[in-house]
């Protein structure tokens, strides 16, 4: 099915860029944590983005903090493997796992995504408000970008964008739709 999924999302990603060629977006996989050790994967990946004719640039792959983090080494492996092809690398979860701080710096990865969870307790944990500002200054420190999902309410988006989160995603923007509203999106966005 991961396979099928990551056709799709290429195949999709190409005809959007085919829409708006000056500014075509990025698609987002999420790749299980049995997905992201078979065997073969950086293989099938090339393939799939051949058969679409996309930019390896133009794919982002998400693996949760955990799944990066079971064997760091083999993760390292896979990233650079996948960065090499000019795919990028989407930590998800960020926060919810346990990272080890030496393994993060070693990731060829793009962007730290601030669960949701986190975003939610802005609004009632003080607390969570340092955490997220904490992840915010890592990722910086790394000279990465930090994603915040889960934004539903305008408050929580200030908030985000006051800590220098780079980007968003929630309900506050949009729910989830299909391609064609994707594809109307673009054209009011």
């Amino acid at each position: 099915i991961g396979e099928v999924v990551l056709e799709e999302a290429c195949r999709q990603a190409k005809e959007w860029h085919e829409q708006r060629p000056s500014d075509p977006p990025a698609v987002c996989v999420n790749l299980s944590a049995r997905q992201f050790r078979e065997p073969g994967l950086v293989d099938t990946v090339a393939h799939i983005i051949d058969e679409a004719k996309l930019e390896p640039r133009h794919l982002f792959f998400e693996i949760t903090e955990s799944t990066a983090m079971s064997d760091a080494l083999a993760t390292a492996a896979t990233l650079e493997e996948l960065q090499n092809l000019g795919v990028r690398a989407i930590i998800d979860d960020f926060g919810t796992g346990y990272s080890s701080l030496s393994y993060l710096e070693r990731f060829p990865v793009d962007y730290f995504k601030i669960d949701r969870s986190f975003v939610a307790g802005l609004d009632r944990d003080p607390g969570t408000e340092m955490l997220v500002s904490a992840v915010i200054r890592l990722a910086n420190s790394l000279v990465l970008k930090t994603i915040a999902e889960g934004v539903e309410t305008e408050q929580q988006l200030d908030r985000l964008r006051g800590m220098g989160c780079d980007l968003a995603q929630g309900y506050l923007f949009s729910e989830p739709l299909p391609a064609e509203g994707v594809a109307d999106l673009f054209c009011t966005g």
